[in-house]
């Protein structure tokens, strides 16, 4: 993978030569120097600015954003690179996101959202509690497929099996149940069931053919299996039925971008700064 120039770094994130330097002074990242020190940004340097430069637009202290972000850098796994995760600002504080859980960043606490749903994936703000209130959850696996759902949703970091169950029986009961599909799926490929994920959304598609989102997830869950073409393809339905779906323009960019597609990652890029002011 490339490397991005500061001209570079200012097209695909729209901000100015100056509020780049200065998050970098800052130590938000730290680019390699090229040819005659000039600054030369990995993919992940990118996904950095990006991160500090919205959290500092919420009004997070700047120091609070780099004892999150190097807590962060310091905790995640080499293999689980910042670009997989969504960092928002939740009032004050700063919660990361990947497709199943959140925490807080400054501090690792685990947080149980109870209104998961889509409106979480595209970036807005969750209602959170604390895990305990989680375990309080009795998997009684009876009800609506609505009452299933939120059984299942409380479970998921309690007993991972008891919300997979759950799940797939609110889906036997509501076969076009979409947040189901999304967040099974979501465990599934967490659980390293990424081949199930894909089958599970492709069937989630033939009930719900128009729902942009089951695109989205069987998108990143082929990238996990890295079926990169057919990731790219799943992304780009799920952008002709919402073309404002600013997660698919940002993972369908870094894709492109991995794969030196360098012309597609900058349009990509842009629809999603245009969307995300």
């Amino acid at each position: 993978m490339g490397s991005h120039t500061l001209r570079g770094v200012q097209e695909l994130l729209g901000l100015s030569r100056s509020a780049i330097v200065q998050l970098v002074k800052l130590g938000f990242v730290k680019p390699e120097r090229g040819a005659r020190r000039a600054y030369e940004f990995s993919f992940q340097d990118v996904v950095l600015l990006r991160t500090a430069h919205e959290l500092r637009s919420a009004s997070i202290p700047t120091a609070k954003i780099l004892r999150a972000l190097r807590r962060l850098k310091d905790e995640l796994p080499a293999d689980a690179p910042l670009s997989g995760l969504r960092i928002t600002a939740v009032g004050n504080d700063i919660v990361v996101r990947n497709r199943d859980s959140q925490w807080a960043a400054d501090t690792g606490q685990l947080l149980m959202d109870f209104d998961v749903g889509v409106q979480a994936q595209r970036g807005s703000e969750a209602v959170i509690r604390p895990l305990e209130a989680a375990r309080k959850a009795v998997p009684v696996a009876h009800g609506s497929p609505d009452e299933l759902f939120a059984q299942a949703q409380a479970l998921e970091n309690v007993d991972i099996a008891a919300a997979k169950r759950i799940y797939a029986k609110a889906i036997a009961t509501a076969p076009g149940f979409t947040n189901a599909y999304l967040n099974l799926g979501a465990l599934l490929c967490e659980s390293g069931d990424c081949d199930d994920a894909v089958r599970l959304f492709t069937k989630a598609i033939e009930h719900q053919p128009l729902e942009a989102l089951l695109y989205f997830n069987r998108a990143v869950a082929l990238e996990d299996l890295k079926r990169f073409g057919e990731a790219l393809e799943s992304y780009d339905l799920a952008l002709q039925l919402d073309p404002e779906l600013a997660d698919a323009h940002f993972n369908a960019g870094r894709l492109h971008d991995e794969l030196g597609h360098q012309q597609r990652a900058i349009r990509h890029y842009s629809a999603y700064r245009r969307l995300s002011k």
